[in-house]
């Protein structure tokens, strides 16, 4: 097979690959800037990054400033092209947009959220606007939305699928069910919804598949069913070059299938996590207390929470993997080394052509 290029408005990339975000503090600058310099997007997370005793005075400022540092680590570090994911429920999520713009990253992926005002934020036409959706009704919702508010479209659109890491746009009820909502099936009905949209601004609106993605015959399959291109977050995490402590790679490496599990999240999504000892005691006490000082969710209820989740994943970023809740995709039981960027990305590109 003949690797496609991916065309997201003016920039061409050499092979059609997204490193997704993946927050706290897991896909920084190392890694961004690594995914960009093979010819991909090297996407920094924007989620949990200010310094952790200072943001309870100034959260929404610290979190600027330390997104302002690893966008400008990573323009350091490569020529390539970076991207900036922004979570509609972060309570600064505007500010971050903005910052993120002011940086010159010319990329904003949203997700989280439905991102019914990302166009009157981001004026300038020549940042791609890229949401996260989960169905066609949800896309149809924002591109609707965008063009009769703003005569604007997405420059593309992520479509992310029920086998994906993190917070999930399926209810816990679809996700007992995964293969009625699979990836195949939910593309195709993407594409009929972006169509029009295509038609109407006379260009193509990129989809890019995302969800369960783990090598080259998975990508493959994608572009054959009219894909533009994917997005794979998990494989990257067992990189050389990922910012996350080595004790949250090696739970990684030690996760066996059935230690996967979809969990229920403060945040008010369900999430695909590893169930490991943070998550076995809190089955057992119910809840934990929690003295927050942020306020960086709009969604999160602190008197019903059952636990921080800020907190649990700044504990695994950092190595405390038995106080910390560790984010998977479905597939993270099936990675057995930890490889670089380099080697990651020629190994998948090897299995696309040899299709």
């Amino acid at each position: 097979m003949k690797i496609p290029k991916l065309q997201i408005g003016s920039i061409t990339l050499d092979i059609p690959i997204i490193q997704g975000a993946m927050g706290v503090r897991v896909s920084l600058s190392s890694l961004a800037s690594a995914v960009a310099n093979e010819g991909g997007i090297g996407t920094i997370a924007s989620v949990g990054l200010g310094d952790i005793e200072t943001s309870k005075f100034e959260y929404e400022k610290m979190s600027r400033e330390a997104l302002e540092n690893e966008i400008q680590k990573a323009r350091n570090l490569t020529k390539g092209h970076l991207a900036v994911n922004v979570m509609g429920v972060l309570s600064n999520s505007e500010d971050l947009v903005k910052t993120a713009m002011r940086e010159g990253i010319k990329i904003i992926v949203y997700g989280a959220g439905l991102p019914l005002k990302l166009p009157r934020l981001v004026e300038d036409d020549s940042v791609n606007l890229l949401p996260i959706v989960s169905s066609g009704r949800a896309a149809e919702l924002i591109l609707r939305y965008w063009d009769r508010q703003y005569g604007r479209t997405a420059n593309g659109l992520i479509l992310e699928g029920p086998l994906a890491g993190g917070h999930l746009g399926f209810s816990i009820k679809q996700l007992e069910h995964p293969e009625n909502y699979s990836l195949i099936d939910l593309l195709a009905n993407l594409l009929e919804v972006v169509k029009k949209y295509e038609d109407k601004y006379a260009r193509k609106i990129p989809v890019i598949t995302a969800g369960g993605i783990f090598d080259g015959k998975d990508i493959a399959r994608m572009l054959l069913a009219g894909a533009s291109g994917v997005q794979m977050a998990t494989r990257f995490v067992c990189t050389e070059e990922c910012d996350v402590s080595p004790e949250f790679k090696q739970a990684y490496l030690d996760a066996k299938e059935e230690d996967i599990a979809i969990i229920n999240s403060p945040v008010g999504l369900p999430g695909r996590a590893i169930r490991n000892k943070f998550l076995r005691e809190l089955d057992v006490k119910g809840k934990l207390e929690i003295d927050c000082q942020y306020r960086c969710l709009r969604v999160c209820n602190i008197k019903e929470a059952r636990y921080c989740i800020a907190l649990a994943l700044l504990n695994a970023a950092f190595g405390d993997t038995d106080n910390g809740l560790i984010f998977c995709g479905q597939n993270a039981y099936r990675i057995n080394k930890i490889v670089t960027v380099k080697d990651l990305i020629s190994e998948l590109v090897s299995e696309i052509e040899a299709f």
